[in-house]
C-alpha cells in the first residue's frame, strides 16, 4: 500500500478515534479501519472505497500504484489478472453478470414483445430485419461486434470469452479486429507498449466504447440507426445533438442507458430482448436529475415556455417535437446519411449479384436530414422471427420486420425511420429467407448461392423456389435532440391549412372526423356557418362554454385527461348540441 493511502487511513481513523463518546461506536464490519459511512462493502476489508468509474475497488496490493490498481498488470496477464478479482474474488463477480447480460448473450427474455412474447429472443438466433437479415451463417462478420473474444455464445465458450476491454478501454476497442483464427482481439503488428496499456488503463464506458458497435450496426456508419453515428463521439455542435455535445453536456451513453449489474435499461421499437428484467427497459426524459416535472402536463408553461405542449405530453412523445429530422448533416462532412432501401439483388456499385464481380455490400440508398414517420407505441412491439409466416402489411403493401404497437387510444405518437428491403422469401410456405451474408459479403457474392446455403441452414432443400419480397421496418428515434431554443413547430404535424377533404398523416393515425364534416358539424350549427379553416381556430372548441367541447363530438376518439364535455354525458352536453344531434353509441 503506498504511503498515501496509509497516510489517508492514519487520516480517518484519527479522526474516528476523536469522535465524541456520545456519537456512539462507528460500525466497521469489516476492521479495515473505515467505518460503513465511508467503505462502499463494509464485509471485506480488501474492498473500502468506489473508484473514479463508480466500481467499488480492491485496495492496491503488492505494491501496486494507490490511484491504479491496474498499474502493474501487462498484456500477457489478460484476461487471467481479470478473472482472477472479478470472478467472485475480492472485487466480486462482474465477469458473472456481464456474462449473463444481453450484451454478451445476444439473446434475452422478451416481455414487450406481442409475438413468442416471453420467449428467448435475440440476434444470436431467431431475430430477422431488414439488414443482414439473420446471423444464421454470418457470425464471423457480425459477431465482430460481440462483447467476447471471438467464441460464439453456446459454442464451447465460457466466462473467459467475455472481452470486458472492449467496454473498459477505448483504445483496445478501436483497434479490435477478427483474427485469422477466429478471435477477436488487437490488430497484428501492436507494440507491447501499447498492449500493455490496455490492461492498464480500465476506465468507465465512453462514447467512443459504445459507438465502435452501435454506430456501425448494418454494415456502416450511420447505416442501421438514423440517429446514431460515429459523429457522435466528438460532436460539438448543440443542433446535432444536444445531449452528446462536448462543448455543452457532454453525456456519455450509460448516464440515460444506466447500468446496474451490467444490466442495462433502455429499448428500440426492433429490439427484442429486455436486458434488465427487474428494473424494466425504459429511459424517460423527467427521470433522475432531468427534465424532472415536464411531463406533469404543466412543466412547460411552470419553466417559462409556452405552454401548448403540455396538454400533448400524455398522448405525445418527447421526441415527437424535439427531434424535427434524423440523419442530420447539417454541413458538416464528418455526418453521414442513413440507409433507406437496401436491394440484395446487387451490390453496392449497382452491378448483379451473380458472382461475376465477385463479393461485396449489397446495394444500399441512403439519405440525409429525413422526417420521421409518426405512429402511436404502447412500448410493446412484433418482430419478425426466424422461420415466422410472413404476412403483408395492407397499411403499407410490404412485408413487416418490426411494427410498433399501439393506435391513437393506446400509447404515444412517437418518431420513427421507415425503412425498406428487397430481400428473399420461400414460395411454398412464405418464410423470410437468412440468406448467408457471410457468403454474399465475403465468399462469392453470388445472391444465388447464399440464398441456397441460407436455405440449407435453415433445413430446406437446397433448391426449394423462392421469390424476392419487399419487407419494411420501424426504428424507434430516440437521439439528435434539438435544444430546447429550437421551438418545435407545431406544422410538424399540423397543417396550417385544414383540408377536410384529403386525409392527412394524422388523419391516418385516427384522426379523421367521425362522419361527413356537414354530419359532425350540424350537432351545433346550421348550414349558414363559416367553418374555420385553420388547426388552432377549428380546435378552439375545447376551450367553448363550462367544460370544453370534448374530443368525440367530432373524432372517433376521448382524451378523458383533459377532463372535457362527453357527447353521451347529459349534463354537459346539452349545452353544446343544439341542433342535430349525432347518433351517438352510447352505453
Amino acid at each position: 500500500m503506498s504511503n498515501t493511502k496509509v497516510s489517508g487511513c492514519i487520516g480517518l481513523l484519527a479522526l474516528i478515534l476523536t469522535l465524541p463518546a456520545s456519537a456512539g461506536k462507528p460500525i466497521d464490519n469489516d476492521g479495515d479501519g473505515y467505518n460503513a459511512n465511508l467503505d462502499c462493502n463494509d464485509n471485506n476489508s480488501l474492498v473500502w472505497e468506489v473508484n473514479s468509474c463508480g466500481v467499488c475497488e480492491v485496495e492496491p496490493l503488492n505494491g501496486c500504484n494507490a490511484s491504479n490498481p491496474h498499474s502493474d498488470l501487462s498484456w500477457t496477464d489478460y484476461p487471467t489478472a481479470c478473472i482472477d478479482c472479478h470472478d467472485g474474488g475480492v472485487a466480486g463477480s462482474q465477469y458473472e453478470e456481464m456474462f449473463g447480460s444481453t450484451h454478451y448473450q445476444w439473446t434475452g427474455d422478451t416481455p414487450d414483445m406481442v409475438n413468442q412474447g416471453g420467449t428467448l429472443q435475440g440476434k444470436l438466433t431467431n431475430a430477422v430485419n431488414s439488414y443482414c437479415i439473420n446471423i444464421e451463417g454470418d457470425w464471423p462478420v457480425c459477431g465482430s461486434c460481440h462483447a467476447g473474444r471471438g467464441v460464439k455464445p453456446g459454442e464451447g465458450d465460457t466466462k473467459a470469452n467475455v472481452d470486458c476491454l472492449m467496454c473498459h478501454n477505448k483504445d483496445y476497442a478501436l483497434n479490435r479486429v477478427r483474427k485469422p483464427d477466429g478471435s477477436m482481439g488487437p490488430s497484428d503488428g501492436t507494440a507491447q507498449a501499447t498492449l500493455d496499456t490496455y490492461v492498464q488503463n480500465i476506465a468507465a464506458p465512453s462514447r467512443s466504447n459504445c459507438l465502435k458497435c452501435h454506430a456501425y450496426a448494418g454494415g456502416g456508419d450511420g447505416v442501421k440507426r438514423g440517429d446514431i453515428s460515429s459523429a457522435l463521439v466528438g460532436n460539438s455542435d448543440m443542433h446535432f445533438d444536444v445531449h452528446m455535445n462536448v462543448a455543452g453536456a457532454n453525456l456519455q451513453c450509460q448516464d440515460c442507458h444506466k447500468f446496474e449489474s451490467h444490466r442495462v435499461i433502455g429499448k428500440g421499437s426492433d429490439l427484442r430482448p429486455t436486458d434488465d428484467v427487474v428494473r424494466g427497459s425504459e429511459v424517460t426524459c423527467s427521470s433522475g436529475t432531468c427534465h424532472q416535472g415536464m411531463d406533469s402536463g404543466s412543466g412547460h408553461a411552470t419553466s417559462g415556455r409556452r405552454g401548448e405542449p403540455d396538454r400533448h405530453v400524455a398522448r405525445v412523445a418527447c421526441q415527437s417535437c424535439h427531434i424535427p429530422t434524423y440523419a442530420k448533416d447539417l454541413g458538416d462532412p464528418s455526418h453521414v446519411p442513413t440507409e433507406m432501401h437496401r436491394d440484395w439483388r446487387f451490390h453496392h456499385d449497382g452491378t448483379p449479384a451473380d458472382g461475376v464481380s465477385g463479393s461485396g455490400h449489397p446495394h444500399v440508398d441512403k439519405l440525409a436530414n429525413q422526417i420521421p414517420e409518426f405512429k402511436f407505441w404502447n412500448r410493446k412491439s412484433d418482430n419478425y422471427l426466424l422461420h415466422d409466416l410472413g404476412v403483408i402489411d395492407p397499411a403499407t403493401g410490404r412485408y413487416p420486420t418490426s411494427r410498433p404497437m399501439g393506435d391513437v387510444n393506446d400509447g404515444k405518437l412517437t418518431p420513427f425511420k421507415y425503412k425498406t428491403a428487397t430481400q428473399p422469401m420461400t414460395v411454398a410456405d412464405e418464410r423470410m429467407i437468412a440468406l448467408d451474408t457471410f457468403e454474399y459479403i465475403k465468399g462469392s457474392g453470388d445472391a444465388v448461392t447464399a440464398i441456397e446455403s441460407g436455405l440449407v441452414n435453415m433445413g430446406y432443400p437446397v433448391n426449394e423456389p423462392y421469390k424476392w419480397i419487399e419487407t419494411d421496418t420501424y426504428q424507434v428515434i430516440n437521439h439528435g435532440v434539438n435544444p430546447a431554443s429550437d421551438v418545435a413547430a407545431c406544422s410538424q404535424c399540423h397543417e396550417e391549412t385544414l383540408d377536410l377533404t384529403t386525409d392527412s398523416k394524422l388523419d391516418a393515425l385516427g384522426y379523421r372526423l367521425k362522419g361527413p364534416k356537414e354530419q359532425v358539424c350540424a350537432q351545433c350549427h346550421d348550414g349558414s356557418k363559416n367553418l374555420p379553416r385553420t388547426w388552432d381556430r377549428m380546435h378552439n372548441h375545447i376551450n367553448k362554454g363550462t367544460t370544453g367541447i370534448g374530443c368525440n363530438f367530432c373524432h372517433d376518439i376521448e382524451r378523458v385527461e383533459r377532463n372535457l364535455c362527453d357527447p353521451c354525458d347529459s349534463s354537459c352536453s346539452i349545452e353544446y348540441v343544439d341542433n342535430i344531434a349525432y347518433p351517438h353509441q352510447c352505453n
